[in-house]
Parts: structure tokens; sequence; C-alpha cells
């Protein structure tokens, strides 16, 4: 009777007209609320409303935070973490926002400088946060559209600082895909993917090989960055809830280059789950928290089966040097400063196609500049090749890239310093010199930072890396001309 009810409000919201923008996709009764009082507010006048924060962050509702903020009508939004302390009876990170907003955009004959802006803050603990300066700042109308132009949702910048530099930026790089305007613009040449649902498939998988055609099935916990075989899949039957549980492969067991990942489940993968000509494909984890260690975590995986929660980002076909793409695109993905971007995006546990869609990324023009005496793509290629051929699963990639030794010795300082070269590349490559702000986006990774503390004594990426960003400002007159075209 219950759903019966539903289906027949939602139709009814849907069909009568009053909520063209905000009754679309998986109804929510709030935002029908909210569209309604702008319908009803006199045409000058104000809205303020309490909502979920998804009015301004979801997919679903983009259409109408779209119009409000790019028209110059959102006055506020203030973004706030529940965390038991408005709401006790609410789960603690349910988030929920202050929205007020114009009905009608301001006439632009009396409008003053600042009339398009809106005052802004996010992840509020509390009201007192709001008096905090860097905590509460003005974003303009073009912001909304240039930060995220496909859905015009609102990003997620904890303070001030933030969003100079996202929206800076974002104002030198373009998006991986733009749908804006309504023509589809694509920096890379990939395509998205997901391959095998952990739900909907399971009657498929096994859990042995029954014959060759059978493969492993990579889940999203046994990968981390550069890293195809981070963790193994521990089934406890006695947990009915999670019964797979991670366990992670220590360094001295990656030091051998035929440890393989135990996985819980095979596959039978046949030519339409694998259509593409390569044996390797570079995959990221769906699943994911700002509060991670890190939050955007890819890798390249050999020939296998791959979970949903690890979507794919397929080269096309019918270009050349696929495996120097895939090192360009991990590179990218996998540095420092992408991962900040990521954060200020990010609202849930879920990177989605349109928040990945919507994320900067470096042009295939840029890969080419010279840094003395190599060039942008020779390093990063080097850099990928050694971080991510640790073992002989993935001989296929390296012989791809014109490597035909043994796979290199798994030394998690190298790594760390491999990883800290790639940063300052792409720092240069996104705009980003200044020391200063290297090392904040460095303290925005508090665990990673802990971390290095422990096991170094010091933050051995923070200076690894701006040791090589001296040096690549010194060499690299190409890369500083590009820059400042």
């Amino acid at each position: 009777r219950a759903a019966v009810r539903a289906a027949t409000q939602a139709h009814v919201a849907r069909s009568c007209g009053d909520y063209p923008l905000l009754s679309g996709g998986d109804l929510n009764l709030y935002a029908l609320f909210v569209e309604r009082a702008m319908a009803l507010v006199k045409p000058h006048g104000l809205v303020g409303m309490l909502t979920p924060s998804g009015l301004a962050s979801g997919k679903t509702g983009s259409a109408f935070f779209r119009r409000v903020a790019q028209e110059g009508r959102l006055k506020a939004l203030y973004d706030f973490e529940n965390r038991k302390t408005f709401f006790p009876d609410v789960h603690g990170s349910f988030r929920f926002c202050v929205f007020v907003a114009q009905k009608a955009p301001q006439d632009l004959a009396h409008k003053t400088r600042n009339q398009d802006s809106s005052r802004c803050a996010f992840c509020l603990s509390s009201i007192a946060e709001l008096n905090d300066p860097e905590r509460r700042f003005l974003l303009r109308a073009e912001d909304f559209a240039r930060v995220n132009p496909n859905t015009g949702t609102a990003p997620l910048f904890r303070t001030r600082r933030d969003a100079r530099i996202t929206t800076g930026i974002y104002g030198r790089l373009p998006v991986l895909v733009n749908r804006s305007g309504g023509m589809v613009s694509r920096a890379w040449p990939v395509t998205y993917r997901r391959m095998f649902d952990m739900s909907a498939d399971s009657h498929l998988f096994r859990s042995a090989p029954e014959d060759s055609r059978w493969l492993p099935l990579y889940e999203g916990k046994m990968m981390q960055a550069f890293d195809h075989r981070a963790a193994d899949i521990v089934v406890n039957r006695s947990n009915m809830f999670r019964p797979a549980q991670q366990r992670l492969l220590q360094s001295s067991e990656k030091a051998s280059p035929d440890r393989r990942p135990r996985w819980r489940h095979y596959v039978n993968v046949s030519a339409k789950h694998w259509f593409w000509p390569d044996s390797w494909v570079v995959a990221f984890k769906d699943v994911t928290s700002t509060t991670n260690m890190r939050t955007m975590v890819a890798a390249i995986l050999p020939r296998a089966a791959v979970s949903h929660k690890l979507p794919l980002l397929l080269l096309n076909s019918n270009i050349s040097r696929r495996s120097s793409w895939a090192c360009f695109i991990l590179a990218n993905l996998n540095s420092i400063v992408f991962d900040f971007v990521v954060r200020q995006k990010l609202y849930g546990t879920s990177l989605t196609l349109h928040i990945l869609e919507q994320l900067p990324v470096v042009t295939p023009g840029c890969f080419n500049m010279r840094i003395g005496s190599t060039t942008v793509a020779a390093i990063i290629r080097a850099a990928v090749l050694e971080l991510t051929y640790t073992a002989w699963d993935l001989r296929a990639f390296a012989r791809d890239l014109g490597y035909g030794g043994p796979p290199f010795v798994w030394n998690p300082r190298r790594r760390l310093q491999l990883r800290a070269r790639l940063d300052a590349l792409f720092f240069l490559l996104y705009g980003i010199s200044s020391q200063e702000e290297i090392h904040y986006i460095y303290s925005t990774f508090s665990i990673q930072q802990r971390e290095e503390l422990a096991h170094y004594g010091h933050d051995l990426s923070v200076e690894t890396c701006l040791k090589a960003l001296r040096t690549f400002q010194r060499l690299g007159g190409d890369l500083a001309e590009g820059m400042l075209e």
C-alpha cells in the first residue's frame, strides 16, 4: 500500500506541471517544497529554507540549482554536517543546508558588483563557524558554471583558500568531458565502463575457475594507487553482513614478483566482456571518501574480471600508443593536486561518472613539452612503469611500453619518491608553483603526513616534491612557456 501511495504521489508531481525541475529522477518530497516555495514567493521576494544538501550537490536537482546559481539568484548556501549536534535523532553524517534564493534575476540596470555572488560555506559543524572569514566567502555565478559545467551543482570548498586554488585550476584546464552548451568535448580519448555488478551478476560467480576462460574477479578493496595487488580477500562466513574482508599484503610479500592477490570469485569472461585489444586496463575506485588517505585511487589491472565498484577507463581502440596514454592518465589521476580537486567535489562516498567528467585534466599537448633533454611524456612513462610493473602478471603492459626486463623491486621509499616527483610535475602542469600552496595542499592529506612522520621522521613527499619542482623549473623552458599560453 505504501509503494502504491508513493507511486501515485510521484505521478501527480510529474504530471501536474507545478514541479518541472525537481520532480525527475528519484523523487524527494523536500525538493517539491523548495520548487513550490519559489513559485509562490513575490517576483523579487526571497525564499529561505533548511533542506538536505542534495538540493545543491545532487544530480537530480541540478537543473533547478543550475538556474538559481548561474542566474545570480542564489544569495546564501551554508552546508552543515549534522554530527548529531543539530538534529539528535538524525544520522550524524547527514548533510543539510541553509538555502536562500531570489525568485527572479536581479534587474541588470540596478545590479551592484556583488549582487550576482552568493555567500557560501561548506562542511560546517556549528553556527559559530560562519563568523570565520576563512570559512565563509563569496562565490560568483560564473564560479558554479566553471567548476561544474555539466551539472551546475555546488562544489565543496571547506575554506576560502580551497575555493581560490580550485577555481584558479578550472580557469586554466578543461574538464574531462564537457557537456555544456549543447556540444560534447572530451579532453582524453577514453570511455567509462563498468564490468560485473556484484549483486545482479552474482549468479555468474564461482569460487574456483572451471577452465581457462574463467578469470579472477577484482574487487575495490584489493587495489591501491599504482598497485594492483594491495590486498587479499579473506572470507569470514560467520560475518553475515560483510563476509569478504581485506587483508593488506606486506612489503615483504610484494617483494616477490610472483605473488598475486587472493580472490574470492572467478567469472567466465568472454569477448563481450573484454572486447578491447589490450591485456590490461585502467581502473579506479568508486567507493571512497574525502577522509581516506587518498580519495582518487587508480591502477593498471591485468586481464581479469572487474567489479562494478572498480569502473574502467577504456582507451579508444583507434588511438596509437595506448600504453603511453595509460601512463599519462594514471599519473594524472593519482597526482595529489588532482586528488585535492576531487575532494572539493565529493559529497558522499561514491566517485560517480558525473563527478569524474567534471574534473580538470591535463591536455594532451602538455605531455609533449620538453624539460631539458627529455619530455614530460618520458618522465611520466618511466615513473609509471616502475610504479606499476612490480609483478609478472603485468608483463604485457611493460612490453607494450617497450620494456622487456623483469618486474621492478617493491621499495616503499623509492615508490614514495617517484610519486612525489610526479606530483611536482603535475603541480606545474596545473599551474601551481608556489611552495606555500604546495605545502598547503599536502597538509590537507593529514593521514599521509602522519604516516610519513612515523616512518621517516619528516614529510618526505613534500621535500622530494619541492626538490623536483626546482629542477623542473630550472630545466623546463618549454613547460614554462606552455603554462603561460
